[in-house]
């Protein structure tokens, strides 16, 4: 079982992690598929070796967009490895893995379906 200290130094890196990549992906990423990346959350395994980086897109969900702007995270993956381990000092730099989440899509679809079923209870 991890210990809490083990588990909130995984929390910090992550979140430091998760700062780093906003700022690079920003300012530093070329590419324009990627350009409205909002980094959302980073989970970090116990040994540091990988990290899951959960994305979000600015503007509508459109899952072909969204494909396109994980080809683009990936492609880049290398580059914003090798600056995080520039910047963080890191002895092990994790390999990135991207997933794009869809909470903010799911909520606001589940907020549509409550407001919907107000709107037909009023009537």
């Amino acid at each position: 079982m991890a210990s809490s200290s083990e588990s909130s130094r995984s929390r910090r890196v992550g979140e430091q992690i998760q700062r780093e990549l906003a700022q690079l992906i920003q300012q530093e990423v070329k590419d324009p598929r990627i350009k409205w990346v909002t980094v959302s959350a980073v989970k970090a395994s116990k040994d540091f070796s990988h990290a899951t980086i959960f994305f979000t897109v600015l503007g509508d969900y459109n899952e072909d967009v969204d494909k396109n702007v994980l080809v683009g995270l990936e492609k880049a993956s290398g580059f914003l490895r090798r600056e995080l381990g520039r910047r963080m000092k890191l002895r092990i730099v994790p390999e990135l893995h991207f997933k794009y989440d869809d909470s903010t899509v799911r909520g606001t679809h589940l907020t549509g379906l409550i407001d919907a079923a107000i709107a037909s209870d009023k009537k």
